[in-house]
Formats: structure tokens, sequence, C-alpha cells
């Protein structure tokens, strides 16, 4: 599949998140732990049937570490989606471009280039008016915007440590690591806390396997896939494209409505993205 063709599958997908969790009447971490189990049982048969989970054992540790910072990842965003409005919530979470360009700056003394940094600004711009500036100016500090903001710096560094091994290896068997690391470590934290893991009821249910089945497994498949062959800037910035995505399907699944503002500030996050992905020399012709 062409990678950006898989990107777009992928960020579809993953934009169903929010509206899955605000949805499902469940404790954030339970969202998150089956939205990672059901993902991870669903590819377990092709797995041991294709028998191609050889890996060294250096990609299965990073597999490991990126599956717990991931399961952390979504665990403080469904937090912080339980805690306030779901629109600034992914906005918050989806600053990750701004994490990925300057840790890959400080850690790595890489340059994300001029197109990069003018795309980013253009797509927070939307976003900011997206959200609506009064709205992001009167809001006061909270817990909730804390785990969204802390959601962001852990999508980047899952962005960055999963990049160079996606080049080395296969999606499906990354996938198959990455998720169990990540189900293991929900669920013990799900115990420790000593959550509810099986009373709900059948539309809780519809969520969370949902969320398994498109965000998950489809969706973070194809954005895998994605990464590696994409710069990991520029897959962090089209990421901020579920805010737009997720804001059109909260209106059909949740009846929320898109003010002028609103529609406006989603086609300067998707103009954004598209200058991200243009080249110097384009613009030079």
């Amino acid at each position: 599949m062409n990678p950006k063709l898989s990107l777009v599958i992928g960020i579809i997908c993953i934009s169903f998140s929010p509206i899955f969790v605000k949805l499902a009447d469940a404790p954030p971490i339970i969202c998150a732990f089956y939205r990672i189990f059901f993902a991870w049982i669903l590819l377990l048969p092709y797995c041991l049937y294709k028998k191609n989970l050889a890996m060294a054992r250096k990609d299965i540790l990073l597999a490991l570490i990126g599956g717990i910072i991931f399961a952390s990842d979504i665990t403080v965003w469904n937090l912080s989606l339980k805690l306030m409005s779901a629109t600034v919530s992914t906005l918050l979470a989806n600053l990750a471009p701004v994490w990925v360009g300057l840790l890959s700056y400080l850690l790595f003394k890489k340059k994300s280039g001029w197109l990069f940094w003018t795309g980013t600004c253009i797509a927070i711009a939307g976003m900011v008016i997206l959200v609506g500036p009064d709205n992001l100016v009167h809001l006061k500090l909270n817990i909730g915007m804390v785990y969204a903001i802390a959601a962001s710096l852990l999508y980047s560094i899952y962005i960055l440590i999963t990049k160079d091994i996606l080049k080395r290896i296969n999606t499906v068997p990354f996938m198959f690591y990455n998720m169990l690391a990540a189900a293991v470590f929900l669920l013990t934290i799900s115990a420790f806390f000593g959550k509810n893991l099986f009373h709900y009821d059948l539309n809780t249910w519809g969520s969370l396997i949902s969320m398994g089945i498109i965000c998950q497994l489809t969706g973070w498949i194809t954005i895998n896939y994605a990464i590696s062959f994409l710069e990991s800037t520029k897959v962090a910035i089209a990421l901020l494209s579920q805010t737009v995505i997720a804001g059109l399907l909260a209106v059909f699944m949740l009846g929320e409505r898109l003010d002028l503002m609103e529609i406006i500030g989603s086609v300067i996050v998707l103009a954004g993205i598209a200058v991200t992905f243009l080249k110097p020399k384009v613009l030079e012709n």
C-alpha cells in the first residue's frame, strides 16, 4: 500500500477513539486495556499461522518499551477525555508535532526544516480557531489539561522510538510484541487499582470492541506501516488531522454541531498538514 494512503486510513480509524471513549461507560484505564486487548487477540491467530514473530532481542525490547509508552499515552488521554471536552482534550493531545520537532533537534540534532515548522504553525493556528480563541484564553489549567499535554509528549516519544525499528522489521510482528506489553502493563495497573473488568452494559462492550478493531488494530497497523516509510515529523503533523475528523464524527455520532469558525479551523489544519508534505524544490519551481 502507498504509505501516505495507509496513513490516511490509520488517521481516520484512530479518529473514532475519543468518540468511543465518550460513549463507553467504563473507567479510562479499562477503555485503554480493552482497546489493546481485543486488537491483540485478533492479531494473535494471524501471527501464529504466519510464524513470523522472530525478531532480534534489541528490536523486541524496543517494541515492548514502545508498547508501555503507548499504553501510558492512551490511558492519560482517556483520563483527559473523561475530565474535559473531547475537542480541547484532542487539541492538547495532538501537540505531538511540536515535541517531535524539538526532541529530534535536542536529542539527534536533526533540523526539521522551515516547511515543517511553517506547516506546524499553520496547523496549530487552525486548531486554535477550531476550539475557539476565547475558550483557550479563559481555560484554567486543570488536571484534564495536564493529562492531555502528558499524552502529547508520550505520543511524540512513541513515534521517535518506533521510527527506526519499523525500518528494520515488518509491522505485524512489531504490533504483536508492542500490544502484548501494552496489554500486560494495563492489566497489571487495572488489577492494582481494583478496576472492574467485566460488568458493563452492551453499549459499553460495543464501544470497547470497536476501539480494539477500528482504532487499535486497523488504525495502528496502517499508521505504523506509514511510519516505516515517512519522516516521523511529517507523520506527527499529519496525525493532527484526527482533531478535524473527530469533530466531524462527533456531529454524526454524538449529535454535536460545527459552527463556521470550527469549519474554518478544520480547513486551516488540513492546509498546514499539506504544507509539511511539500518539498522545497516544489516552491522553487
